[in-house]
């Protein structure tokens, strides 16, 4: 028996609700119909692939893997459909982009968005720049095209191609209530008693901070944990706190006015960004035209920006 992908994608929805019910409803067929198409795939792959439980129906361990693969196929159906229609006009379809949060990459959506709109405008482009996700098991699984990200690898899965490198700063409230980049350094040392405002210890900037900190014999004083770049921003401004950043993404974001930014040494905090892909699933003929988009925005970003940036 060979597995046609309507069998995949009723399997998938099944997952996705929960229950073959509610999924036949989406899907407007017949449940029995819906279950036996889910018999057959159970037939076919001689595993169990479906368990009722109390929350409904979830995937046994061997359906989790194939609902990871139809996942796959059915992007990859869906993207070769729109490439064989659009073979004849101009590039369209849909890319998805990651952007590391409290990054300088943070700062490339609007330059991005610009350039497509211009260059490729029957490409819609979704960007995250949200926390809550790992942005390199998105693109691991597929579910995402590409993202720039903190660290140079390795990771399973997906392959890194380092950008630039970016050097973090003190960002605190300003005595005179106006941006400015302070003329001397401080060092790490001198932030013992700061009281700091940092994303949470699960983000590879907060980690990338306590590993310097603890270089330099500092304990952090942390008074808050914060995932949000406005509030952030808001909380630095009103001086709840002091937060450690690129000092681009301080530069750029409108919530930190009124700040002072100065360069932190011995030792320096500096961090790789990278640009992910996965290793084993090509890029649409789209997703590489916005990949090639997003190269020339962080050379632009990198003339721009040249406090904290610098080429691998």
């Amino acid at each position: 028996m060979s597995v046609d992908f309507r069998k995949l994608k009723s399997f998938v929805k099944v997952v996705d609700a929960g229950s073959v019910s509610r999924a036949a409803g989406l899907l407007r067929t017949a449940q029995p119909a819906l279950s036996q198409q889910i018999a057959a795939l159970e037939s076919h792959f001689k595993h169990k692939l479906l368990l009722r439980s109390n929350h409904g129906i979830v995937p046994t361990e061997a359906g989790l893997i194939l609902y990871r693969h139809a996942q796959l196929l059915l992007k990859q159906i869906e993207q070769a459909q729109i490439d064989i229609d659009q073979s004849t006009k101009a590039l369209a379809g849909r890319v998805s982009i990651g952007l590391a949060t409290y990054s300088a990459s943070s700062t490339l959506s609007l330059p991005i968005l610009k350039e497509m709109s211009t260059l490729h405008p029957q490409i819609i482009v979704h960007i995250n720049d949200s926390f809550g996700y790992v942005l390199s098991e998105l693109i691991m699984t597929g579910r995402m095209d590409m993202a720039v990200i903190y660290g140079s690898g390795p990771i399973k899965g997906v392959k890194l191609q380092p950008l630039f490198r970016e050097e973090l700063y003190l960002v605190s409230r300003s005595e005179k209530a106006v941006k400015k980049l302070a003329d001397e350094p401080l060092p790490l040392s001198a932030l013992a008693d700061v009281k700091l405002l940092l994303p949470s210890q699960g983000h590879f900037l907060r980690r990338l901070i306590d590993e310097s900190l603890a270089r330099a014999r500092v304990t952090p004083n942390v008074v808050s944990e914060i995932e949000s770049v406005s509030a952030l921003g808001a909380a630095v401004t009103e001086g709840l706190g002091a937060t450690i950043l690129p000092a681009s993404v301080a530069a750029s974001a409108s919530s930190f006015e009124g700040v002072e930014v100065r360069r932190l040494v011995r030792p320096a905090i500096e961090a790789t960004v990278s640009l992910c892909e996965s290793d084993h699933l090509p890029l649409s003929e789209p997703a590489l035209a916005t990949r090639s988009v997003l190269l020339t925005v962080v050379e632009k970003l990198m003339r721009s920006h040249p406090q904290g940036i610098r080429t691998v």
